[in-house]
């Protein structure tokens, strides 16, 4: 019997390590899958995914830029991908279409508060961006009872979109970026931009921290460094990339597919030594 086909679309993908991910959970609840990194463009992902589903293809994960893209694909949702607008996670239906889910939210909380031991309640929070990742950040830090929720981002009118889907006045506000040195200091940063990717920084004002800020990139690795640099500067509490997000999310998908729930701290710590954080090491 063949094994099982899993993938991650994005665009670009190769760079992901969601096939290792996967691969090491499975070896260790003793399965045999095979998971693939799959690069789709937006105008090319329902025919690929299409042509996945058809090839066999049990379950898909999803990455920039194509997480609320992929939601249109979805035949069914659960509650949070549907109040987050973005899904991450495909699941084949019993007869046939796809189910959409979202586990970066849960993955984003369970690093903070499991792993790094923060207790996100009553905490003032800044989101930069407001694309798939950022929704689900933000409904989820919400949903962990974070007390005042600011989004800013470059296109203020995603900003007020996601505001408004979210349906919060009193804990969700916008302010346009150039308004960010009057924004006040934040107890939570977290970076859900793309500008790491292209290896850009962010150009923000120092006057966002306080001396116990903690920041948090969605994105790892040499993405991730742009932002954490500023951080360091600023001096941050905490300065942390998203590699626990990353792999505490694929938990969830792994455990979605699987119904088996993979211990996350050993490969996080072997993923950890070979992706340090710091930009100098």
């Amino acid at each position: 019997m063949s094994a099982a086909r899993y993938a991650v679309f994005g665009h670009p993908v190769a760079h992901s390590l969601s096939p290792r991910i996967h691969t090491s959970f499975a070896r260790d609840c003793g399965l045999s899958i095979q998971y693939a990194a799959i690069d789709a463009a937006p105008g090319t992902f329902a025919e690929q995914l299409a042509q996945f589903a058809a090839g066999g293809g049990r379950g898909a994960n999803v990455t920039l830029p194509l997480k609320q893209v992929a939601l249109a694909q979805c035949a069914e949702t659960s509650e949070f991908a549907a109040r987050a607008g973005a899904v991450n996670t495909l699941s084949p239906l019993p007869h046939g279409g796809w189910r959409g889910d979202n586990t970066d939210g849960v993955g984003l909380v369970r690093d903070l508060t499991r792993r790094h031991g923060l207790d996100l309640r009553a905490r003032r929070t800044l989101v930069l961006g407001a694309g798939g990742a950022a929704r689900a950040a933000a409904f989820a830090l919400l949903d962990a009872g974070v007390s005042d929720l600011m989004i800013i981002n470059r296109t203020p009118e995603r900003a007020d979109a996601l505001a408004d889907a979210i349906g919060q006045p009193r804990r969700v506000h916008t302010r346009y970026w150039q308004d960010l040195p009057n924004c006040g200091g934040f107890e939570l940063i977290v970076n859900a931009t793309s500008a790491g990717h292209a290896g850009k920084g962010l150009d923000l004002p120092i006057e966002l921290m306080t001396s116990h800020t903690l920041c948090y990139d969605l994105s790892y690795g040499g993405a991730a460094f742009p932002f954490l640099a500023w951080a360091r500067v600023a001096r941050a509490a905490q300065a942390i990339d998203g590699l626990g997000m990353l792999i505490e999310q694929a938990a969830e998908s792994f455990e979605l597919w699987h119904g088996q729930r993979p211990d996350t701290d050993a490969l996080y710590a072997q993923l950890r030594a070979e992706l340090p954080l710091h930009a100098t090491d």
